[in-house]
């Protein structure tokens, strides 16, 4: 299987807890991440906004408010 490279935005606590595993560790944590991008794109009939709604709810569910979100996104 052919692979690229891709750059995402993550938390500094992911970024950190990535960049100190082993890196065994870190193979497998990019294909948990490979898995799931291919199940969240290959969904049959699922169109992008209701992934991305999804997320979204998911994120609501774990604390994250709009607020929190323009801070985040203003931060850099």
């Amino acid at each position: 299987m052919a692979t690229a490279n891709i750059l995402i935005e993550v938390d500094e606590a992911a970024a950190r807890a990535f960049a100190e595993a082993s890196p065994e560790e870190q193979q497998k944590l990019q294909l948990l991440l490979n898995l799931r991008l291919q199940e969240l794109t290959a969904t049959p009939g699922r169109t992008l906004q209701e992934v991305m709604d999804d997320i979204s709810r998911a994120a609501e569910t774990r604390g994250l408010t709009p607020e929190i979100l323009e801070t985040l996104l203003r931060e850099e």
